[in-house]
């Protein structure tokens, strides 16, 4: 079978189609897919330029979706024929947070999805949402869950309140849609006003060029009359945490998904003492969530903004094109 694989030293240059064993017919507990579709997140950015370590021959991509071609003894969940999506965690199966790292994450620490087949045990899927074609449904397994747990399971979002997102990438425009699915009304931040005019389409109510207005936690907070947010999806990290800290309400929700500008750096301690907010760092989730987040997509009238979609054998030029930042929502990949 094919499957693009990173051979080093790592880069974008060192990424290329290989023929690799196929997997074979599937043992007890587990499920064989036939995959189509991928999409690309900042964490697999990370890997295929070598930012991130990886092993040689690693195959990268933690989003997987495709179709069930066989099941193995003991699995009832699955059938043949059905449409399927990966988990970002695969052995984080519900309850608490369990893992802390990237060694059992697809693309990462083991094989991720830029081959044609998989065989893995079927606790290491979930069922894709209802009418959404292989590309539309990778993109829930990180981008799509990341906001999901965010704002519903770790924020508890509800109708009326205000969101704050940073930027347009896909976690952020995925936080869009669940918002308004929700009820809440939503600022947002870009440097791009053509960008900020797409979301406003969507449904921003608030848009700001952070370029433009650097103090822009400030704006947000006039913008709400003083009183400040109640959630901020916060993906840029120790750059702009503490405009993020300015923004949000007293008692507030800020969401720490990101490392955009850096893994380290100053957190103005005193601000978020005043503000009494919760900052709350966050991995995307576990199958639980991603299973309830599935039956929520069935329910609703949403389906993910795909900028762009590449071939597989054009894997490094999507992650080209990822690194310029033109893109608005996800990249996709499919074959």
């Amino acid at each position: 079978m094919k499957a693009m694989a990173l051979r080093a030293p790592i880069g974008l240059d060192r990424l290329a189609m290989e023929d690799r064993r196929d997997p074979g017919e599937p043992g007890p507990g587990e499920i064989r897919v036939a995959l189509h579709g991928s999409s690309l997140n900042f964490h697999d950015l990370g890997v295929a330029t070598g930012r991130m370590p990886a092993a040689d021959g690693r195959i990268p991509l933690a989003d997987g979706a495709g179709t069930v071609e066989a099941v193995g003894p003991g699995v009832g969940e699955f059938a043949v024929g059905d449409k399927v999506v990966s988990c970002f965690f695969p052995d984080w199966q519900d309850g608490t947070p369990t893992v802390g790292d990237f060694s059992r994450t697809p693309g990462d620490g083991i094989d991720g999805f830029a081959q044609e087949f998989v065989v893995l045990p079927a606790t290491a899927f979930t069922r894709a949402p209802k009418g959404f074609d292989a590309v539309e449904a990778a993109t829930i397994t990180t981008a799509g869950l990341t906001a999901w747990r965010a704002l519903v399971v770790d924020g508890g979002i509800k109708a009326g309140d205000t969101v704050l997102l940073l930027g347009t990438g896909g976690v952020s425009i995925w936080a869009l849609q669940l918002a308004r699915l929700m009820g809440a009304t939503v600022a947002i931040t870009s440097s791009s006003g053509e960008k900020l005019e797409r979301a406003r389409d969507m449904g921003a109510a608030f848009t700001l060029n952070y370029r433009e207005q650097q103090d822009w936690g400030r704006v947000v907070r006039d913008w709400t009359g003083g009183r400040g947010v109640d959630h901020v999806v916060e993906v840029g990290g120790p750059g702009t945490l503490a405009q993020s800290i300015e923004a949000v309400r007293v008692g507030g929700h800020i969401s720490l998904i990101g490392v955009l500008t850096g893994a380290g750096g100053e957190v103005p301690t005193a601000a978020l003492m005043a503000r009494q907010a919760r900052l709350q760092g966050l991995i995307v989730g576990s199958r639980r969530e991603q299973q309830d987040f599935v039956r929520a997509l069935d329910a609703a009238e949403i389906r993910p903004i795909i900028d762009r979609r590449f071939a597989l054998d054009a894997l490094a030029d999507a992650f080209r094109y990822e690194m310029g930042g033109a893109h608005f929502g996800k990249i996709g990949v499919e074959w």
